[in-house]
């Protein structure tokens, strides 16, 4: 799957350096052409002449090369692979990215090419933890970047838990799945993600606690395995996937037009939150406050956009699969808004605030359809994603 392929290797400075070494022998056992691009700091941790004795290429290390700069060197570095690999990706490399930094050749690469780009993050599990790396994971991974990893274990630092890089065959995997099959090319699908905000007066609204996490990353796993994805998004805390159409709105009312105008499609998908209800006559000023009196709202049922689309007669999307989001007796209430709603899936989970999953990095679901009832264990996210979308493939294949 690999035969001829150019990778562009680039090996940032962490302890998890030497694992590339391993890396790029088991790309080129597979066929594939290894560029290596070696930062100052992984250069501490492997040499430039083991790195290129084992890619059968010379290293690309300084930005300001002479011979290689004549011919705009980083230029054509960046642009003539057919994937770019950050292995190991520290979290510096990953700040820089998130930037749009280039203060060297790595960062340059990264920042003047429209190749593919793929990360291995390896770092201390409190690193990968902080506020901030998370931020620039979701920046990047928003902005198309693909992730393989980390995995929890023991650390050089004597710590352990999320940080490790993946093994250089579990990176092997991930890269020839990137230049494998692509089950859902020539698919339209439709998916709906994030909150909805319902407007009491121009500075308020209703809304919920959708961080719209699950639907990115179902997005960008639709789009991995090809498909032509229409993402309409309501006002989420997490960037829209690369690589997809992208529709934002805000009200229930807008996401209904936007599905309605994106249709026909072969599958669609309705993981958004929408709003049950909406103040039936929003204020066009800021409702004062009055001491001891209390505004008087008078709510008005939403649009049930994914009822109005399984129950459509006509034009109806060959696969609707839904979400619900519920606090108890999970499966009895998803197999009933199955049944009321007349979409062929459900996708449920526990978000009851104890499981930590409205908002958080995890889910834990259960896929309700004609076949049954079937339990997932709990898993990152992306995993959730990468999952379901393979389902879907299968189901439109």
């Amino acid at each position: 799957m690999l035969q001829d392929k150019r990778i562009l290797l680039i090996l940032t400075g962490g302890i998890a350096a030497y694992k590339g070494l391993d890396l790029i022998r088991r790309l080129r056992e597979r066929g594939a052409a290894v560029t290596p691009v070696l930062t100052r700091a992984a250069e501490q941790f492997v040499t430039p002449l083991s790195v290129s004795a084992l890619a059968g290429e010379k290293v690309f290390r300084d930005l300001f090369d002479l011979t290689d700069e004549a011919e705009m060197g980083h230029i054509q570095l960046s642009r003539s692979a057919d994937l770019i690999l950050v292995a190991p990706a520290t979290a510096d490399i990953i700040a820089k990215m998130a930037q749009g930094r280039a203060d060297d050749l790595a960062s340059t690469l990264l920042l003047a090419t429209d190749t593919p780009v793929m990360i291995a993050p390896a770092m201390n599990v409190r690193m990968w933890d902080h506020a901030a790396t998370q931020r620039n994971l979701a920046q990047i991974t928003g902005d198309g970047v693909a992730i393989v990893g980390p995995n929890k274990g023991d650390m050089a630092c004597g710590e352990f838990g999320p940080g490790r890089m993946s093994e250089p065959l579990e990176i092997v995997a991930a890269v020839e799945a990137h230049f494998g099959p692509r089950p859902l090319a020539g698919k339209r699908v439709l998916l709906t993600s994030g909150p909805t905000h319902e407007p009491i007066d121009p500075v308020r609204y209703i809304a919920n606690r959708s961080s719209g996490a699950q639907g990115s990353a179902l997005g960008r796993a639709l789009a991995d395995l090809g498909a032509e994805v229409v993402f309409v998004t309501g006002p989420a805390d997490v960037a829209p996937p690369g690589g997809v159409e992208v529709i934002a709105v805000e009200t229930a009312q807008e996401m209904k037009d936007a599905v309605e105008a994106a249709l026909p499609v072969d599958a669609a998908v309705f993981a958004a939150a929408v709003a049950d209800w909406r103040v039936a006559s929003a204020s066009g000023r800021k409702l004062k406050k009055v001491a001891g009196k209390m505004p008087i709202l008078e709510f008005a049922e939403n649009p049930d956009i994914l009822a109005h689309v399984a129950q459509m007669e006509a034009g109806r999307p060959g696969l609707v699969v839904g979400f619900a989001a519920e606090t108890d007796d999970v499966i009895e209430n998803a197999t009933a808004k199955r049944e009321r709603k007349g979409c062929d899936w459900i996708v449920a989970n526990d978000v009851s605030p104890e499981t930590g999953i409205m908002g958080g990095s995890e889910n834990a679901v259960v896929l309700i359809s004609d076949a049954g009832t079937e339990t997932w264990a709990r898993m990152s996210k992306d995993d959730v994603a990468a999952q379901l979308a393979q389902r879907i493939a299968d189901a439109l294949a």
